[in-house]
């Protein structure tokens, strides 16, 4: 027994020991793929000596002789930091996440290569300008030869990542940028969702189901079954994986996700320096690391510093020496669904405009991690690529014997956007970047501008040319087959979307609804544009502004959407007569009431406020629609203020949504508020307790910058994901979007993941800042050093004063060229 024992002792001790070891071997090749700032690298693809000076917060700027040598060293910086997400992007483009993720991302795989985004991505690098092609060539050298160095001097594989994801990793070429910026525009518009979810809407609810969805200066459309006599809604197609949020976001970015952002302007003459203002702050969704990169470049036209996203070579929101820009997504509808009918009999064909025409097709093999290779076939039409009625609940709306073919402008070849950002950034006036800008084509935005002399907007990216006969006019899935349906090309934004000198000297955008051209609307699916309204009543409120102004309304937490539903909704409320008995649900809802009707609208961390209104509004819309969507109404996962507005004012009689059919009973648009006011408070009960006044919208608005790879990984995701409680919601200007779904859906899903103020008054005192930091490797001090200041609304420096990098500097990179 004593021998047993002391065995058992020596394997416990000798298990212990084997697992510090290993902890301290993990640890090891973990912090070997740290880069050195201090390090200094001979490195072919350059010229003559580059510095690399990286400020306090891990900004690099980069000083060399030649365009050529600084778009060298930003590869070289961006990949030190982000490689993982770089190549992690770069597979998203190219459809092959599945390599590393397993059977998880074959959606994102098949949707990737069914939208042809590196396809055409290779196809366009042809028809970037000469600049932009040494750029492009250069940049990638520069991720190479970084590439080359960990593979040298055995850096960790690059990140640790790679140590869970084994990943052979290719070198970088030019054509992984430009595929990446495919990836970006696939990922800011929602044009085919909102299709998907018209159509289904129509056979639901044929008689008042476009209530839900339609803005408030959209004209009628047709039924969806009166397009295709006999459609009638289908059961979703489970061959693909439904979609979720976190494995979406396998690639950092997620087509169809949506994308938003604020960018506004004041003049000289409406600031309290001798030079203009400009905010922008563009949302996506929030992983860690953030999707942007902070980077000064010094080129031979001067010193250019913003907001990158690794993989692309170019600042897209920042300023130079003369000027200052910003990008908003812009609601253009740059996307029609096609329903197209394959011949009976005849896979292989579909009813052109002219008979039968054969499908162009070709086969691929998604390779998926620890299965069989899978081969797809893929279809285009003369409308665009076939999608699978997997993807956004396509198969529901098809009737039997078609499928669906996509139209859009960013399935373009010969895409010059790339050299319209790099242009961007040599601009000196607000005419010159305009007319750069002329050469974006997707995505869709509107660029704000301001330089010495003023400010101004434009509208940049390729417009479709629809029919005036378009049954639809782009909102809902229509006949592939009818010309009168079908886009006569592409057209570059009007010019009287171009307005470099505003009367007001102020213009702001917030990516809402309508954009005008010629008299109609560009786009019907705008963001609620009470983003925008309260944006402009900040920058009305006082008549000169500064950028401590500019900066307060960039973190303005004031929901204008609150403030209009809740005098509305609770008219007939807010008297309740005697105070009922303390701890009786009665009395739960009068103290609800109280706070609310006293409530200004701020949706404060930590306020009751705003998690009482958000729990109830939810309430609120599903028990409108549940009656008379069933279980269609689970979509509606986010609140839709212009319908809940429309019922409650009874326009076109929308109270009638109020209703229920199952009951014999008529129910009021007040008892369905109250009764939806009081299960939201017996649902918050059960989670925090009867005390309204104790509930904290912070306790269950919390951002969550998941990691893509590592995020959902028990223990690991501990150390990777970063979550923090934050303010806001989907209304405020600064806009802290929900999840929806889940146990928690006030999760905070996306935000304004970089935010910037670019004074040009005194263009050092210029503030930028992202949402986790600069370095993507975990075990960094940069991973994220900057999350609590954006949590905060604060900023770091962007100065432009080389003196001032150098003064801070954490760490000077030196790239000498390597002999030849």
């Amino acid at each position: 027994m004593l021998t047993l024992f002391r065995w058992m002792v020596r394997l416990t001790v000798g298990l212990m020991v084997v697992g510090i070891v290993l902890v301290l071997l993990a640890w090891y090749f973990a912090i070997r793929s740290l880069p050195d700032y201090n390090g200094s690298y001979e490195v072919a693809g350059i010229a003559q000596p580059v510095e690399i000076v990286r400020t306090t917060e891990d900004v690099p700027h980069i000083f060399g002789q030649s365009d050529h040598d600084v778009f060298f060293a930003l590869g070289l910086a961006h990949a030190q930091d982000r490689l993982f997400q770089m190549t992690v992007l770069r597979r998203a483009a190219q459809g092959r996440l599945s390599e590393i993720y397993g059977a998880g991302a074959f959606a994102s795989d098949d949707l990737a290569r069914r939208l042809g985004l590196y396809r055409n991505a290779v196809a366009s690098v042809a028809a970037q300008d000469p600049a932009t092609k040494e750029a492009l060539e250069a940049y990638a050298a520069g991720v190479n030869a970084w590439i080359e160095q960990v593979n040298l001097g055995a850096r960790g594989r690059g990140a640790p990542e790679f140590f869970l994801y084994p990943d052979d990793i290719s070198y970088w070429e030019p054509a992984d940028s430009l595929a990446i910026l495919k990836l970006l525009a696939a990922t800011s518009t929602v044009q085919l969702r909102r299709e998907v979810m018209r159509a289904r809407l129509s056979l639901t609810e044929p008689k008042r189901g476009q209530e839900l969805l339609a803005a408030p200066y959209e004209p009628a459309i047709p039924t969806y079954a009166s397009l295709f006599p006999g459609a009638k809604l289908m059961p979703p197609e489970r061959a693909l994986p439904p979609y979720d949020w976190v494995t979406g976001l396998a690639g950092f970015m997620a087509p169809a996700s949506g994308a938003s952002a604020n960018g506004w302007a004041a003049s000289s003459a409406r600031t309290a320096g001798a030079g203009a203002l400009l905010a922008n702050d563009p949302q996506f969704a929030l992983t860690a690391p953030g999707l942007w990169y902070l980077a000064r470049l010094e080129l031979q036209s001067g010193g250019v510093i913003g907001g990158t996203i690794p993989g692309i070579p170019a600042i897209l929101s920042g300023r130079n020496g003369a000027m200052a820009w910003g990008l908003t997504p812009a609601q253009i509808d740059d996307q029609d669904l096609f329903i197209e009918e394959v011949q009976p009999g005849e896979a292989s064909r579909y009813r052109g405009d002219a008979g039968w025409t054969d499908f162009a097709t070709r086969n691929e093999v998604i390779r998926v991690k620890d299965q069989k290779d899978q081969v797809i076939t893929l279809r285009d039409t003369a409308n665009g690529p076939v999608i699978p009625g997997g993807h956004f609940g396509i198969a529901s709306i098809l009737p039997p014997g078609h499928v669906a073919a996509l139209s859009w402008t960013g399935g373009q070849v010969g895409d010059t956007t790339m050299s319209a950002l790099v242009g961007l950034m040599h601009a000196k006036t607000r005419s010159e970047a305009a007319a750069t800008l002329q050469g974006v084509v997707a995505p869709a935005l509107t660029y704000t501008l301001a330089d010495r002399d003023g400010i101004g907007q434009t509208l940049a990216g390729a417009i479709p040319k629809r029919p005036a006969t378009h049954a639809t006019l782009g909102r809902m899935p229509t006949p592939g087959w009818d010309l009168a349906n079908r886009w006569q090309g592409t057209e570059p934004a009007p010019a009287e979307l171009t307005d470099l000198n505003p009367e007001k000297g102020i213009v702001a955008t917030t990516g809402a609804g309508p954009v005008i051209a010629h008299g109609h609307p560009l786009g019907y699916d705008g963001i609620d544009d009470r983003r925008l309204s309260r944006l402009n009543l900040l920058i009305d409120s006082r008549e000169v502004h500064s950028r401590d102004s500019f900066i307060a309304a960039q973190n303005d937490m004031v929901s204008p959407l609150a403030r209009d539903l809740l005098p509305l909704i609770a008219a007939d409320l807010w008297y309740s007569g005697e105070p009922a008995a303390p701890g009786t649900p009665e009395r739960q809802r009068q103290d609800a009431l109280s706070l609310l009707a006293n409530w200004d609208g701020s949706m404060n961390e930590y306020l009751p406020e705003p998690l009482i209104y958000s729990a109830w509004m939810r309430q609120l819309q599903d028990r409108l629609i549940r009656d008379d969507l069933g279980p269609m109404a689970d979509d509606f996962t986010h609140l839709y203020p212009d319908f809940i507005e429309r019922v409650f004012r009874d326009v076109n009689g929308a109270s009638a949504w109020c209703d229920i059919r199952q009951s014999t009973a008529t129910v009021t648009c007040p008892t369905i508020a109250r009764q939806a006011l009081d299960q939201a408070i017996f649902d918050l009960t059960a989670r925090f307790g009867p005390d309204v006044r104790s509930w904290r919208w912070g306790d269950v608005h919390r951002a969550r910058h998941v990691h893509p790879a590592l995020g959902d990984l028990r223990g690991l995701s501990y150390v990777v994901n970063l979550i923090q409680p934050t303010s806001g919601d989907d209304s405020t200007v600064a806009r802290a979007s929900m999840r929806g779904t889940g146990p928690n859906p006030w999760m905070n899903v996306t935000g304004a993941a970089y935010r910037g103020v670019y004074d040009l008054a005194d263009p050092d005192s210029s503030v930028f800042v992202i949402s986790t930091g600069q370095s993507g490797h975990p075990l960094s001090r940069h991973y994220d050093d900057m999350a609590e200041l954006w949590r905060r609304g604060e900023y770091v420096g962007m100065s432009l004063d080389p003196a001032l990098a150098r003064a801070a500097a954490v760490g000077v990179t030196r790239l000498e060229p390597a002999p030849r």
